[in-house]
């Protein structure tokens, strides 16, 4: 596998009394043959609000998608993440899928094993299909702070293979 391209890609901050920060870096892999690319460029997602006496809200964003290309074979798409040190959360769900099996929200944690993201891609004859990203990013008050703890650096990896 070669990786098809990656560029810094993701961040958020939380405020209200903690203050919280992730920047992702993006990878995109795709076996020979094969083409995966990421539509939308850099995204910043800022947590800043909460109710009094609760959590701080969740943000999410829906600016980037993937463009992947069918071919001759049935395929799938995986999704995983590496952040050392990892305080906070990030989950992802496609959506808009437009070949495709979408797999439910998947929760990115720092070295996991690539999940199931996209399957059952049909034939499609070299045709290409997208795929909405939704990213969420999470923070509660007990997680600290990226003042003190640091900001989140998380690599997103998608891979694109035979089924």
């Amino acid at each position: 596998m070669r990786t098809t391209q990656g560029r810094p890609f993701f961040g958020s901050t939380l405020a209200a009394g903690v203050i919280g920060f992730f920047f992702f870096l993006l990878a995109v892999e795709a076996a020979s043959g094969q083409s995966i690319t990421i539509q939308g460029g850099n995204v910043t997602l800022s947590i800043t609000t909460g109710l009094a006496g609760s959590e701080p809200l969740p943000v999410m964003n829906t600016a980037t998608r993937l463009r992947y290309r069918r071919t001759l074979y049935t395929q799938k798409i995986t999704v995983q993440t590496s952040c050392p040190g990892q305080n906070f959360g990030l989950t992802v769900v496609a959506s808009n899928v437009t070949a495709g099996t979408a797999a439910p929200q998947v929760t990115l944690s720092n070295g996991m094993p690539p999940v199931d993201f996209i399957t059952n891609i049909p034939f499609g004859f070299f045709s290409n299909a997208t795929a909405t990203l939704n990213y969420t990013a999470t923070a509660t008050f007990s997680q600290g702070n990226s003042a003190e703890l640091g900001d989140d650096l998380h690599t997103v990896t998608y891979t694109i293979s035979a089924q």
